[in-house]
């Protein structure tokens, strides 16, 4: 990734090359969406990003990686704040916003892998040398316990950052709840997202720690309706009605705090939003085994093009009362749960085995909402208590994150307003 590296012309556009290419090079458009559009050039042809490799606007009034087009791999880490210096911990944001800002748009941090002082290690590790951007998005959340009274901020903990009641079937490890603050990496390419968690890590260490992390594939919601809908682990098509990144009316009113709900203690929330991550354990195996037309019944859609029941396609709006009462799409319907409605772009993952011949595989949940106590909580009240897809599965972690607003400029940064 060197300064003098030559390139193809009509090649897809290196890491570095799409810093140099500054303002000139990139549309950056959509901010109202959180860079859910964005165009990228390289000579006389233009691209959308997601099919390009390029990069995500980092500066807006929302963070990127909420209503961004939804990207196809995941790194997500909380971390526990170990400094007890209030000032030590908004050096640390600057640092880190920095970092997000120079690797999102494919830089190196700092001064790069290589090139300076033989006896000091290198700012960045290097494994994303001559990788494209691939749509880096990174988003950072801070957690309740952050507002314990450590740093100052026990007055400035938002209404609606609750502790998450325990539902009816969780068996949450508390080594994977929880947390002081998250970064969620999403990008293409795996690697990429990877090196942006290890570097944010790496730049924290002494005053962060990893508490717990996950890897994530497959997409199993988008943003852009006009793709093709993603399958969960189970086969079924997941996020149908989900919000996209191009409704700003349903942006505004199910997403992004503002108004009243941005008064007082959540002042500093003003253009941010509430993320739930719930890592749910799928037991494929027992589900592999179960008849199709119990599958379709549990779900209330057909398998195949993912139509509710007694419908053609997909999109067709469901007859709720045409399902069986305990089925997931009628139980998660807003329309069962007085309007609620959620953001979702959580990803599957495996991680290995459980030690018994199993996979451990299933769901990382992820969701956006405007007020936790209006969207997540009404909906898995409804689900834990009645949705036969409990049965094949389990929620074994769980977290909950104050998402603050976008990082407006170069002299900004992640969490200025709750610091100010």
């Amino acid at each position: 990734m060197s300064e003098n590296t030559t390139e193809e012309q009509g090649a897809a556009p290196s890491r570095r090359k799409v810093i140099g290419w500054g303002g000139a090079g990139l549309a950056l458009g959509a901010a109202a969406a959180g860079g859910a559009v964005a165009l990228t050039r390289d000579g006389d042809h233009t691209a959308p990003v997601a099919d390009s490799g390029g990069a995500v606007p980092f500066h807006g009034p929302h963070q990127a990686g909420i209503a961004t087009a939804v990207q196809d791999r995941l790194h997500f880490a909380s971390f526990d704040v170990k400094t007890k210096d209030r000032d030590e911990l908004i050096q640390l944001l600057k640092d880190w916003t920095r970092a997000a800002e120079r690797m999102t748009a494919g830089a190196e941090v700092g001064e790069g892998a290589y090139g300076g002082l033989p006896e000091a290690p290198p700012d960045d590790t290097g494994e994303a040398l001559g990788l494209k951007p691939s749509r880096l998005t990174l988003t950072i959340g801070f957690g309740p316990s952050l507002f314990d009274g450590r740093f100052g901020l026990k007055d400035k903990r938002p209404g609606a950052l609750v502790e998450l009641p325990k539902f009816p079937g969780d068996n949450l490890d508390p080594a994977r709840s929880g947390g002081d603050i998250c970064v969620q990496a999403c990008a293409d390419d795996p690697q990429v997202a990877v090196h942006a968690i290890r570097n944010l890590a790496r730049i924290g260490f002494g005053k962060v720690a990893v508490r717990w992390s996950q890897l994530g594939f497959g997409k199993t919601s988008s943003t852009t309706p006009d793709a093709q809908t993603p399958r969960n682990l189970f086969g079924f098509k997941d996020g149908t009605r989900n919000i996209a990144g191009t409704e700003t009316d349903r942006l505004a009113k199910h997403v992004w705090v503002s108004g009243k709900d941005a008064e007082g203690a959540a002042a500093w929330m003003d253009g941010g939003s509430y993320l739930v991550a719930r890592r749910i354990r799928m037991n494929v195996e027992t589900w592999d085994r179960t008849p199709l037309s119990e599958q379709e019944d549990i779900f209330g859609r057909d398998k195949k093009e993912g139509a509710p029941v007694g419908k053609a396609k997909e999109h067709d709006e469901p007859f709720l009362k045409a399902m069986k009462p305990d089925s997931h799409v009628r139980l998660a319907h807003p329309d069962s749960n007085n309007g609620a409605t959620i953001l979702r772009r959580g990803y599957s993952f495996t991680d290995g085995t459980d030690g018994l011949g199993r996979l451990d595989a299933g769901l990382f949940f992820l969701a956006y909402m405007k007020d936790v106590r209006t969207g997540f909580i009404p909906v898995q009240t409804s689900l834990a208590k009645n949705d036969a897809l409990n049965e094949y599965t389990q929620h074994v972690g769980s977290a909950l994150f104050a998402v603050p607003p976008g990082v407006r400029d170069k002299d900004d940064w992640w969490g200025r307003a709750l610091f100010a």
